[in-house]
């Protein structure tokens, strides 16, 4: 499964919004973020992927003007990436099509039972909060 959906949402994404999966996580993992700021190590985590994957990918972003690094104010042996403007504009025009994707490849075929389970699993492995039962 995790090696199945990912295609159809990545070719969702970059041919309606010229992002990669990865780089929508990147950037609305930011776009739910106070201040639209994170640490660079805990985006990588938030974004599923490995620092130097992370690194290499908001560069790019960077490159077009969609987050900005800056050195941690509290801490400058840490980098911050922060969503600017035009990065928010970006992700919130991709979101809508990225929803209806993961709901036509990931949701529509699975019945009320089908997701009640997906969610505990998704709970166990710890991909879900608790609350998040109630959706």
């Amino acid at each position: 499964m995790a090696s199945l959906l990912p295609g159809p949402l990545d070719a969702q994404l970059q041919r309606d919004s010229r992002l990669s999966l990865f780089e929508y996580m990147v950037l609305s993992s930011l776009s739910m973020l106070p201040g639209r700021s994170a640490r660079m190590s805990s985006l990588a985590r938030l974004a599923s992927g490995s620092l130097s994957r992370l690194s290499n990918v908001v560069k790019k972003l960077e490159d077009r003007g969609l987050v900005h690094r800056s050195p941690d104010p509290d801490d400058g042996r840490f980098t911050v990436a922060t969503l600017t403007d035009a990065g928010w504009d970006v992700v919130a025009a991709a979101a809508p099509g990225h929803v209806e994707a993961v709901r036509t490849h990931v949701l529509a075929p699975l019945d009320d039972e089908h997701l009640r389970v997906l969610v505990d699993i998704a709970e166990r492995l710890g991909a879900m909060p608790g609350p998040a039962r109630n959706c």
